[in-house]
């Protein structure tokens, strides 16, 4: 059945996904990580699972919402304008508060070198392997290389045959089991580390979108997992296999119940909540620790502070700026283009 009749508008049983997929991070970090990087500091009595597979969640979400970018632009630099104003300033605002709040409390095991911060201000450290500011910031090295496959898929073959390019690039990852010594940068660059969680997403959003039936999906579904199964061990296959019963999930309007707004809120704030959390809240569990209280309220007052830092990078920053950026773009391809109209 094609999924013709749903609406064309954004879910927010997407945005709830966010939210819980924010949640889980922050939890594991908090719970896990913190104590693996700190082990002499009191911490919560709990470790939530490890791996990346939150992120995962992200990746197939990003793989979904791509499209809503895609089926707005014109051009190259309509996208790149687009991104940027979707991800930098947040980001830039974030790295900086987390800087200031890392040398003000002394975290030296948290603090990176002059150079590796200048890195930063690009936000293309991650290709030239120099460390983030903060370790979360690994994600967006994966996003950004996944923009950059997308809008050249875009640009050069066009979205009308996009299941065989997606199939191509699946048969590339496999070649990880043919050549395992296959240079890190061209697995970076061509995001085949975390691809079929990409594809994942944006097959279920042609499907959604009333482009495509789920039994044309099937075989490249299918070779998506595949991928998993030979490259990946038992869990990240189940994760995958998840993902698409989620997704299936979202498409049937079987999670219309996670549409509640505390997950909608969250979910609206959760690319500056995500910059924000993670060494920010460390220095709060730190200082809470050292001073002798409960690790639970570290735990819950880091957990508060993000929330609060989060609304307030996304209120202030993340809106506006993103607004005002792509107004400015708008205004400046109208000047444009009224100056070469003919008279």
């Amino acid at each position: 059945m094609v999924a013709s009749s749903l609406p064309r508008t954004r879910l927010t049983e997407l945005d709830a996904l966010r939210g819980i997929g924010a949640l889980c991070v922050l939890v594991f970090h908090y719970s896990t990580r913190f104590h693996e990087i700190f082990p002499q500091a009191s911490h919560v009595p709990f470790s939530f699972l490890g791996g990346n597979y939150r992120v995962l969640l992200f990746f197939a979400i990003s793989g979904f919402s791509i499209f809503f970018t895609l089926d707005r632009i014109g051009s190259v630099a309509d996208f790149v304008v687009n991104r940027f104003a979707r991800l930098y300033p947040a980001y830039l605002v974030a790295m900086l508060i987390t800087l200031s709040i890392e040398y003000l409390a002394h975290a030296t095991r948290l603090l990176i070198g002059p150079v590796a911060i200048l890195a930063n201000f690009t936000m293309l450290q991650g290709f030239a392997f120099i460390p983030e500011v903060d370790g979360a910031y690994w994600t967006l090295t994966v996003e950004i290389a996944f923009y950059v496959c997308m809008v050249a898929i875009w640009r050069f073959a066009g979205l009308k045959r996009l299941e065989p390019m997606l199939a191509g690039w699946l048969v590339i990852r496999l070649l990880y089991v043919a050549w395992p010594d296959m240079p890190e940068r061209v697995i970076m660059l061509l995001v085949l580390r975390y691809l079929p969680f990409f594809v994942i997403g944006m097959l279920s959003y042609r499907i959604w979108a009333g482009k495509r039936r789920w039994r044309d999906q099937l075989p490249y579904l299918a070779l998506a997992l595949l991928s998993v199964v030979l490259l990946e061990g038992w869990d990240i296959v189940l994760v995958a296999c998840l993902l698409i019963i989620i997704f299936a999930g979202l498409i049937a309007g079987w999670l219309r119940f996670l549409a509640v707004r505390p997950l909608i809120w969250l979910g609206g704030i959760s690319y500056s909540f995500y910059l924000i959390h993670q060494h920010v809240g460390f220095v709060i569990m730190l200082e809470i620790a050292r001073a002798g209280y409960s690790p639970w309220i570290g735990f819950f007052a880091a957990f508060a502070v993000a929330l609060l830092l989060g609304t307030a990078i996304n209120r202030v920053v993340e809106r506006p700026a993103g607004e005002a950026i792509l107004g400015w773009w708008k205004r400046r391809r109208a000047g444009k283009a009224s100056a070469t109209a003919p008279a």
